[in-house]
C-alpha cells in the first residue's frame, strides 16, 4: 500500500511561523512535524510515499529529497496554487494508482495508523475518529459498529488520517476542492468504516499548539528509562 501525506497548504493559521517556513517543516522536539510522519509510515511498512507541494515546494523538497534518508521513496505532486484536499489527491492520483491508499494529513500528530485491511468490500474509506479538542467540541462524525454516520451521538472529530478507494474521486471535475463533501457522501451511502482511537493526537494548527506538543514530547522523553 502507498500512503499520501497532504503538505500543501499556506500554513495561514501558523503566522508568522509559516512566513519563511512551509509548515511541514516547522520543528517539533527536533525535527520537522513531518518526519513524524515519514517514520511511522515507515515503522508500519510503507515504502512509496506521495507528498503535494504547493506553498515553498523547493524547500520542502529540499530537505527530504527523494526520501532514502528516511528509507522511502518519495513522489512529489507540485500544486502551482494550493488545490485543496480533494483536488490535491486527485491531481496525485495517476502517482498512487489504482489500489486503495493511506492518507494523512500534514498538520496533525498521532501515532495511530489504520491497517490496510481496515477498508473492506465496496467501501470507499475508513476514517479514524478521535475523541473531541477543546477547538473542536462538537466534533463531525458519529460510529456505530464500526460505521461512520452523521446522525449518531457521541460525535467524535476525524483525525486526518485514513484509508482512501481512489473511485471515491471518480469522475470528480478537476481543480481545486474539498474532500469532506465526498466523505459525506459516501457516509450517506453507507459506504465508510471507521474507529476510534483514544490516543494521543493533536490538530497542530496553531503556534500555541505547536508549542503544547512540544512541551509534551520533550516531558515524555524525559520519562523514557534509559538502558
Amino acid at each position: 500500500m502507498k500512503a499520501m501525506i497532504l503538505a500543501a497548504g499556506l500554513g495561514k493559521r501558523m503566522r508568522p511561523l509559516t512566513d519563511h517556513c512551509p509548515k511541514p517543516l516547522l520543528p517539533i522536539a527536533g525535527k520537522p512535524l513531518i518526519a513524524y510522519h515519514l517514520e511511522r509510515l515507515r515503522s508500519a511498512g510503507i515504502q512509496d510515499v506521495v507528498i503535494n507541494v504547493s506553498y515553498r515546494a523547493e524547500q520542502i523538497i529540499a530537505a527530504l529529497g527523494d526520501g532514502d534518508s528516511y528509507g522511502l521513496r518519495i513522489h512529489w505532486s507540485r500544486e502551482t496554487s494550493p488545490l485543496e484536499t480533494g483536488g490535491g489527491i486527485q491531481q496525485a492520483l495517476p502517482l498512487l494508482g489504482e489500489a486503495p491508499f493511506l492518507l494523512v494529513n500534514g498538520d496533525v500528530w498521532c501515532e495511530a495508523l489504520p491497517r490496510p485491511q481496515a477498508l473492506k468490500g465496496n467501501d470507499l474509506a475508513h476514517l479514524v475518529l478521535v475523541d473531541n479538542p477543546t477547538h473542536h467540541i462538537d466534533g463531525d462524525f458519529g460510529i456505530l459498529a464500526g460505521r461512520v454516520n452523521q446522525t449518531s451521538h457521541p460525535r467524535l472529530t476525524f483525525a486526518g488520517i485514513s484509508v482512501i478507494h481512489p473511485a471515491l474521486l471518480a469522475g470528480h471535475v478537476p481543480g481545486a476542492f474539498a474532500l469532506a463533501p465526498l466523505l459525506k457522501d459516501a457516509i450517506n451511502g453507507g459506504r465508510v468504516s471507521g474507529e476510534h482511537y483514544t490516543g494521543h493526537w493533536v490538530d497542530v494548527g496553531t503556534p500555541e499548539r505547536l508549542a503544547a506538543l512540544e512541551n509534551q514530547l520533550h516531558a515524555a522523553s524525559r520519562h523514557i528509562p534509559t538502558s
